[in-house]
């Protein structure tokens, strides 16, 4: 098969959850708006997660995986998966499945017209800590980025692959990724999707790490808008 599309699903410790991951594509592969693929990254993983990754990966070629020597964290994997996509445009969404697989079709339809185009949870089913948390760390990062989103913290986005290689990583930079495409003059948009009840593993991020790391993060990006290269080749011999 011709891909065009490939979602990465970063997995760290997700054992419990990685079958469900396999169900919920395989029916998403027999509705997909574009030909599509999953890479799964793990970063890490101490539980069962590889085994049960390369299982899965076994019974489809509509699944592949690389494997992280140890744990690195979630911009890792998510840089890891941009170095390793061939096809035009990917996706990325998380292993605890929150959000729904089928809602890609929501964004792709967006895609031709936008350079990234991300997920906004409607009536999200997170505690009341969680949603207030994610609430003010967006409010703080969306006052120093002006990248008018209200929630990049959604694990629901289609990028077009050439801008997503040129964003320069580092640790917590998965937080500002629209923000990232305006510095390349790329165009942004984010589009309702659906929000679920996590049923299986643990959250990775808890209150403080929601508000501190994304506060530093700020800071980081502010130097990096400051020092970031743009240019555009208007002739090649």
């Amino acid at each position: 098969m011709s891909y065009e599309f490939t979602i990465i699903v970063p997995v760290y410790n997700e054992e419990d959850n990685l079958e469900r991951v396999e169900k919920e594509f395989n029916k998403y592969f027999e509705i997909a708006a574009k030909p599509t693929k999953v890479l799964f990254v793990n970063d890490g993983s101490k539980d069962k997660s590889q085994e049960l990754i390369e299982t899965i990966c076994k019974r489809s070629p509509n699944f592949e995986y690389i494997s992280f020597l140890e744990n690195r964290g979630l911009s890792a994997a998510i840089k890891a998966g941009f170095d390793h996509v061939e096809t035009p445009l990917l996706g990325y969404i998380d292993s605890d499945l929150q959000t729904a697989p089928e809602d890609f079709n929501l964004l792709l339809e967006h895609i031709e017209a936008y350079d990234l185009v991300t997920g906004v949870r409607a009536n999200r089913k997170d505690s009341f800590v969680k949603n207030m948390s994610s609430t003010i760390a967006n409010g703080i990062r969306r006052a120093f980025t002006h990248d008018g989103m209200d929630d990049t913290g959604c694990p629901l986005k289609v990028i077009k692959t050439d801008y997503a290689k040129r964003i320069p990583m580092f640790k917590g930079l998965h937080r500002f990724l629209p923000a990232m495409i305006l510095l390349q003059e790329g165009k942004i948009i984010q589009i309702p999707v659906q929000h679920f009840p996590r049923i299986a593993g643990t959250a990775k991020f808890g209150f403080w790490n929601r508000l501190i790391g994304p506060l530093q993060d700020c800071f980081a990006y502010l130097w990096m808008k400051k020092k970031y290269i743009n240019y555009t080749i208007a002739k090649k011999g």
